[in-house]
């Protein structure tokens, strides 16, 4: 187990560095309700108190009962302000707008409200001289489970080195609400969707392989698929140079 008093030194150091160097007067994060939400908000809140999150609902109805419920609870407990913006209106106008031109896929229409969560973020940034913090762990990201230009597009990830278990772990360390470290992790993207279901392979089956390449054939499989057709969201845009 990793030493979680050392890393949470560490961490705020990082964070501090990342917003002086940037001249920054603050942090803004989305606030989801999940656990690396939770996580990133508690270590920026700890490295620097003018840190700021926004709970982001947007169509789906735990977006407004359970997610806005703990994602409170955790701000509550921290000390962390918190805003609210309803983005469901937005949604709506941009399937609209895009179905005038093209037939939207579910892919398509599932990652326009982690792009307007994005967008509604670096709005708040620019507008304030505050960072994004981004919330992807390190099993998100081995797997490509996040939204390229949404919830993949920040200015300084605390967390991106954790893997989900050991997110889980560093909750428990901090004491954060229980709510938050037991629910299935979701990107509540739609009703009844979970991260797990979605991909079909468990948070503890994918650390143990990124961890120790120790997988069985079905988890492997799985795991490997993912890993190499998203990536394209781990590397820079591709430019030409001659």
């Amino acid at each position: 187990m990793r030493n979680y008093a050392e890393e949470t030194e560490k961490r705020i150091k990082f964070i501090q560095k990342a917003v002086e160097d940037a001249h920054a007067d603050g942090i803004i994060f989305g606030n989801s309700g999940g656990k690396d939400s939770a996580l990133v908000g508690i270590l920026c809140k700890m490295a620097c108190d003018n840190t700021e999150g926004i709970i982001l609902p947007c169509s789906s109805k735990r977006n407004f009962t359970i997610d806005k419920d703990d994602g409170m609870e955790v701000a509550d407990q921290f000390h962390i302000k918190t805003r609210l913006v309803d983005l469901t209106a937005q949604k709506e106008l941009a399937v609209q707008n895009l179905s005038g031109i093209t037939t939207l896929n579910d892919a398509a229409i599932g990652n326009i409200a982690p792009r307007l969560r994005m967008i509604t973020l670096y709005a708040v940034a620019a507008s304030e001289n505050r960072l994004v913090a981004g919330t992807g762990n390190a099993s998100e990201i081995h797997m490509g489970y996040f939204t390229k230009w949404g919830d993949g597009a920040y200015d300084l990830n605390p967390i991106a080195d954790l893997t989900a278990t050991e997110v889980f772990e560093f909750l428990r360390y901090l004491k954060a609400p229980e709510a938050v470290i037991t629910k299935a992790p979701s990107a509540g993207l739609f009703e009844g969707q979970t991260d797990e279901e979605d991909m079909g392979v468990t948070y503890k089956a994918i650390d143990e392989y990124i961890t120790t390449g120790k997988a069985n054939e079905h988890d492997k499989a799985i795991v490997d698929r993912y890993h190499a057709r998203s990536e394209h969201k781990r590397r820079d845009p591709l430019r030409y140079h001659d």
